[in-house]
């Protein structure tokens, strides 16, 4: 199978915030399987692909540190092979990693083969390069081993990309329907520009993200893929109340979300007793999908995997027990909690390598504590309010996977930020929108707080939880 490649954009819409894709992380997967990809494809641009014997790739920083455990290496080939991370089928992932290293060799772009030998072509560097601390070097070489073309990437979070400007590059066919010049109609670059807008138009945060999203690809369009995202949600939970055993690593992790369901549904009277039950569904789903990302499997980067199950447990807090959800709930918590996160991505990070997980579980809690808010019937200030909250509560926390792998604390991290978000909207809802703390604010203190922060903390597997727990 050969792979057609595809020009770099740099627009950020909700579906940026929202990406298909694979486990278990979207800034050690979903970002170096798109950045490998990316580079076979500038290079068979640039010179064609007749002149490479080989490919050597470096990863530095967090990348080095953890990316064994968040599959980075598979990513790296996956993607120089030419997959995208929206388009693989993840049971076809186990195959053509033991093919590739059965043989020594990959095919570029599934065209071109070449020799590869992990030990001399795929190394880890310690140090980080100059604009991030997930940072890639790939290198192109001809047949005396000679440099052709060198290339740095950089997995800022969330699965985006860039260069060594600073230019986005993005997964050519989840980004291809949405054509990057037509500007926003309602512009907005802060929490109090988005109220500004919200005022000036009466719109709802929902409405006025649509109206943006409209400017570059239809409504019906926009509703279809917004279903979509919601459809493979909803699968992941399905997955992994289904999946038992354990998830993959040398902690041999028990999954727990199918023994949940279970003891759940066989005992529905105990509901009926029990007025915070309710929670232990939330519980269930939000670890369900980090279960499944753990896994590698198919999940929604929201906006991370590693924060994969907040918004989705949310979601279906919102479907399955609040009386009168529907489809269009659904579709106006999926944009204001898109909008909640582009104001993230433009000011401050979604990096658990840069800000610690407040960049992750925390924005996602932030986003879907809006979201929820929105659906609940919230005025924007409300929404605003619930976002602020979320975060607010979450600044500070560190990334410290055990093992290096997105398992211990991260699974349970997501259930916690989902309840943290419901409790976020319940908190603005009883208000008038009125608060101290701006969501702008809080935003800003984040940034501080995360450049404060020892980089131990920040997804190196360092300190915290990955020093102090002995792997099993």
């Amino acid at each position: 199978m050969t792979h057609d490649c595809a020009p770099a954009d740099s627009f950020v819409s909700v579906f940026d915030l929202f990406k298909i894709g694979i486990g278990p992380s979207s800034s050690h997967t979903v970002g170096p399987m798109i950045a490998a990809r990316q580079f076979v494809c500038q290079l068979q641009s640039a010179l064609g692909l007749a002149p490479v014997h080989g490919v050597r790739v470096e990863l530095f920083g967090s990348l080095s540190a953890t990316g064994i455990g968040h599959g980075t290496d598979r990513a790296v080939l996956l993607g120089l092979a030419g997959h995208e991370p929206d388009r693989i089928d993840p049971e076809a992932i186990a195959p053509a990693i033991d093919a590739i290293r059965g043989s020594q060799s990959l095919s570029l772009l599934g065209q071109h083969p070449v020799r590869f030998v992990e030990k001399e072509h795929l190394l880890m560097r310690r140090k980080s390069l100059p604009l991030h601390p997930n940072g890639m070097r790939f290198a192109a070489l001809g047949a005396a081993d000679e440099e052709l073309l060198i290339s740095d990437f950089y997995s800022i979070g969330g699965g985006f990309v860039v260069d060594a400007a600073g230019q986005r590059v993005v997964n050519a066919s989840a980004d291809a329907a949405a054509p990057s010049t037509a500007p926003a109609l309602y512009p907005f670059g802060s929490g109090a520009e988005l109220l500004a807008q919200c005022a000036a138009s009466g719109l709802s945060v929902a409405q006025l993200m649509a109206a943006n999203e409209a400017q570059r690809q239809s409504p019906e369009a926009v509703r279809s893929r917004l279903l979509a995202i919601w459809a493979v949600m909803q699968g992941s939970v399905t997955r992994g109340c289904a999946a038992s055993g354990q998830l993959p690593g040398r902690m041999q992790l028990r999954r727990r979300a199918a023994e949940l369901h279970k003891s759940l549904c066989s005992h529905p009277e105990a509901a009926l007793r029990d007025p915070l039950a309710m929670l232990d569904w939330v519980n269930l789903y939000a670890m369900a999908v980090n279960e499944e990302n753990a896994a590698g499997g198919r999940v929604v980067t929201a906006p991370t995997n590693g924060a994969a199950g907040v918004i989705p447990a949310v979601l279906h807090y919102y479907r399955n027990f609040v009386p009168g959800a529907n489809e269009q709930g659904v579709l106006d918590f999926l944009l204001t909690a898109g909008a909640i996160g582009i104001l993230y991505k433009k000011n401050a990070s979604l990096s658990g390598a840069e800000v610690g997980c407040q960049g992750e579980v925390g924005v996602a809690c932030s986003m879907a504590a809006g979201a929820l808010a929105a659906v609940l019937g919230g005025s924007p200030a409300q929404v605003e309010n619930a976002a602020e909250i979320g975060m607010e509560h979450n600044l500070g926390m560190t990334c410290d996977p055990v093992g290096g792998l997105v398992q211990i604390p991260c699974i349970e991290r997501n259930a916690m930020g989902a309840i943290k978000a419901i409790n976020a909207a319940r908190l603005a809802l009883r208000g008038d929108g009125r608060h101290e703390v701006s969501l702008d604010q809080v935003i800003r203190t984040m940034v501080q707080t995360g450049a404060d922060m020892k980089s131990r903390y920040k997804e190196t597997s360092r300190g915290g939880l990955a020093v102090n727990v002995i792997e099993c």
